[in-house]
């Protein structure tokens, strides 16, 4: 009988195992970007409403939202009623070219104080 030879089966082994292992990271880092992406979407508005919420002009309110808001997001500022709704939305790419587009985005609402709306309490 001869000895079947078993040497170098571990690194055919690694490279074959190596590039899923790769892809795998890259997922993983991929969707960690896009959570972060969304939770900085959330800050944004929320900070945003509440400069609105104070009487802030619609300009302050959009700086107040882009400086906490995801690099290329787009803020929304809509007003009505007494409440002020600021949106923030980011268009996240997933993989770099390999992979797809994911919208991120988070909406606040306040009501505006009554002294920043003119009524005395």
């Amino acid at each position: 009988m001869r000895r079947r030879d078993d040497r170098g089966s571990a690194t055919l082994e690694l490279a074959v195992a190596m590039p899923a292992v790769v892809l795998l990271l890259a997922v993983v880092l991929g969707a960690a970007d896009v959570v972060v992406a969304q939770v900085d979407c959330v800050d944004a508005a929320r900070a945003g409403a509440r400069a609105a919420a104070r009487g802030e002009t619609a300009a302050v309110v959009r700086a107040s939202a882009q400086s906490l808001a995801p690099a290329g997001a787009s803020v929304a500022v809509r007003g009505g009623a007494g409440t002020v709704v600021v949106e923030v939305t980011s268009r996240r790419a997933v993989l770099g070219r390999l992979g797809g587009a994911v919208l991120t985005g988070a909406t606040a609402r306040a009501a505006v104080e009554p002294a920043a709306a003119g009524v005395a309490p």
